[in-house]
């Protein structure tokens, strides 16, 4: 018998990494989820993963706690620095340093122990904040790094590192996601949610989501704090 394949998946709760998660299952992995306590602002997004990888088929599911708050830097991790409300222009200031680095240096030793090929991740380049580290180069260069820094790297295996929103668009992300069977309703994206899980929408993130929902046709499933 054929061992199954498998692939890790970062998953933060929100909209983007609930579609990954469902792709991953699509293209026939078993899929080990990773979601990251980083010290954000809300832990709504959290309670949205564990719907999520529930309602998707995850295998198993992993809450792991780092402190980036202990960083700062940045207005999803230090409550003295305010959410934007509105489009700023250059890379905002919710863009947490190092995160997506480290979210994949963790999924990358869950990969080793599991014996994972892929780790998803769902940066996007199309609709998105800005932030460097959803770049194609930055997902290229920590590809290579996996080759250097793991035994199967080292022992002529390969870990790819898939980003299959990477070129679509908020609306595109959306449709994939319904035709794959996510409830987005489950997903929170807010960056100041409160804690039923309802958006502020008013921030970046509510901005592009409501976009998204409006390009793709379809409702918006969203609670909204307002409503």
């Amino acid at each position: 018998m054929l061992t199954p394949r498998s692939a890790v998946v970062l998953l933060s709760g929100g909209l983007d990494s609930a579609t990954a998660l469902a792709i991953a299952r699509a293209d026939g992995y078993v899929c080990h989820a990773m979601s990251v306590a980083y010290g954000q602002r809300h832990s709504a997004e959290l309670d949205a993963s564990v719907k999520v990888a529930q309602r998707l088929g995850a295998a198993s599911h992993r809450l792991i706690r780092v402190n980036l708050d202990l960083i700062g830097g940045s207005a999803l991790t230090d409550h003295a620095i305010a959410v934007p409300e509105g489009e700023t222009p250059g890379i905002p200031i919710t863009y947490v340093p190092a995160r997506n680095t480290l979210f994949l240096s963790l999924a990358m030793g869950l990969a080793e122990v599991q014996g994972a090929e892929a780790i998803y991740i769902g940066v996007n380049a199309v609709d998105y904040s800005g932030y460097p580290d959803c770049r194609p180069e930055f997902i290229a260069a920590f590809e290579k790094i996996a080759q250097l820094a793991t035994r199967a790297g080292v022992e002529g295996g390969s870990l790819k590192i898939e980003t299959p929103l990477i070129a679509l668009s908020k609306a595109d992300i959306i449709r994939r996601g319904l035709s794959l069977g996510v409830d987005f309703a489950e997903t929170v994206s807010c960056y100041q949610a409160d804690a039923d899980g309802r958006a502020c929408g008013r921030c970046d993130s509510c901005r592009l989501r409501r976009e998204g929902f409006a390009a793709a046709g379809v409702p918006d499933p969203t609670r909204y704090a307002s409503a």
